[in-house]
């Protein structure tokens, strides 16, 4: 496994600081137990006064669902640990689980779905809208483009991969309309949104800004959708989270140009602008553009962080569905953080030069990590293709900058 032999490498190694109480987005409290109820039935309830004992040498903590876990375990310094043995089960988890209830997600210009577990977990569920195989065409704007369910699973691998750990876990799974979602859906104007195409297939198509009406419905065969399973963050009322907007944001205008693509010296503003004039924000920044490139992801306007922990904390890569659209065409733009700031964290740098090398390559790795996930394959080969060539144009940017 080119991917057992890469986390054990020293690069995948190196200590995070030292994690104190304040350090950490939840303080536990060491009798809270999660316990069956005794009916027998899967539904879990939380009680100090569990009436069941815990087993010798078992803590409070041995007894929380996964996904309680995964939460648990957040620090100011990665959103989970490199050898995390909660990640296995918490994708299984997501793949598997009973959902319990559907509902459509607020906001956002495409449709997504809650999924909720049995054990109170939750899901954020992006179905699938196009083939593998298929092209964002040439003539599509950025921000008119799909969403892809398979670029969020693929976009999870490789933020692991590239050691940032900065996405939350996400798994494919193929689910059933009719018993998944139709026939326990609470959501009344979800509900009214269903109907049997002329194929005979059940379909549906929700309540959103783009793409939510009978011409974009959402479509089984005859009820079976494949779709992008991601852990939700903790609810925002116990762990809130501040949205930031990217510097490097683009217009979202049919002719209009941001500043940054006018002024080639625009990092020299931004590095005078608070966060980023200290500390390692701008380097998270670069960081992030680093990612999307490789996923051709134009799609990044804001960024997330854990409001707790203020400005010294990594971001969060939510939402990318928009990455993995292209493989024949790169977008040189979304490196502009790197080439007009001319910075990478050195620990970033060494590990892109490791996954340029034959035993490590990056195209093989991300092929391997995706060979689990249950739609395997989750991208098209000219996808894992593209990451290798892409690698090789972000390293020749930053030999551009050592040379100057």
């Amino acid at each position: 496994s080119k991917l057992a032999a890469l986390f054990k490498h020293p690069l995948y190694n190196i200590p995070i600081p030292e994690v104190t109480e304040k350090d950490k987005l939840f303080v536990v409290n060491p009798l809270e137990k999660f316990s069956l109820h005794s009916s027998g039935s899967d539904e879990w309830v939380s009680s100090s006064k569990a009436e069941t004992l815990l087993l010798t040498g078992k803590t409070a903590y041995d007894t929380y669902p996964t996904w309680l876990k995964f939460h648990v375990g957040i620090n100011r310094y990665e959103l989970y640990p490199r050898q995390d043995p909660l990640i296995p089960t918490l994708l299984w988890d997501l793949a598997t689980q009973r959902i319990v209830s559907s509902v459509q997600k607020s906001g956002g210009t495409q449709l997504k779905l809650i999924m909720t577990f049995p054990n109170y977990g939750q899901a954020l569920f992006k179905p699938m809208k196009q083939m593998r195989d298929q092209e964002t065409p040439v003539d599509f704007f950025y921000f008119s483009d799909f969403e892809r369910h398979n670029a969020e699973i693929a976009a999870f691998h490789l933020d692991r991969i590239l050691d940032f750990r900065r996405i939350p876990p996400v798994s494919g799974r193929l689910v059933n309309i009719t018993k998944e979602i139709r026939d326990i859906t609470t959501d009344k104007k979800l509900a009214k949104t269903f109907f049997i195409s002329p194929a005979g297939n059940v379909c549906f198509y929700g309540e959103c800004s783009y793409y939510c009406s009978t011409e974009h419905a959402l479509c089984g065969k005859p009820d079976c959708l494949e779709g992008s399973m991601a852990v939700l963050l903790p609810d925002k009322t116990l762990a809130k989270r501040r949205s930031w907007r990217s510097p490097w944001r683009r217009s979202y205008h049919k002719s209009k140009k941001a500043e940054w693509e006018l002024n080639p010296n625009y990092c020299i503003q931004v590095r005078k602008t608070p966060p980023y004039n200290r500390g390692h924000r701008l380097l998270d920044l670069i960081d992030m553009a680093i990612l999307d490139f490789l996923m051709g992801n134009m799609d990044r306007h804001h960024y997330e962080t854990f409001e707790k922990f203020g400005n010294d904390t990594f971001l969060l890569h939510l939402d990318n569905g928009r990455g993995f659209g292209t493989h024949s065409r790169d977008e040189p733009s979304i490196l502009a953080p790197l080439q007009q700031c001319c910075s990478i964290k050195k620990s970033t740098y060494l590990r892109l030069q490791l996954l340029a090398t034959e035993p490590y390559r990056l195209s093989d790795l991300l092929r391997e990590a995706l060979a689990t996930d249950p739609l395997a394959p989750v991208l098209a080969e000219p996808h894992l293709q593209a990451l290798d060539r892409r690698l090789g144009m972000v390293l020749a940017v930053v030999g551009q900058c050592l040379a100057r």
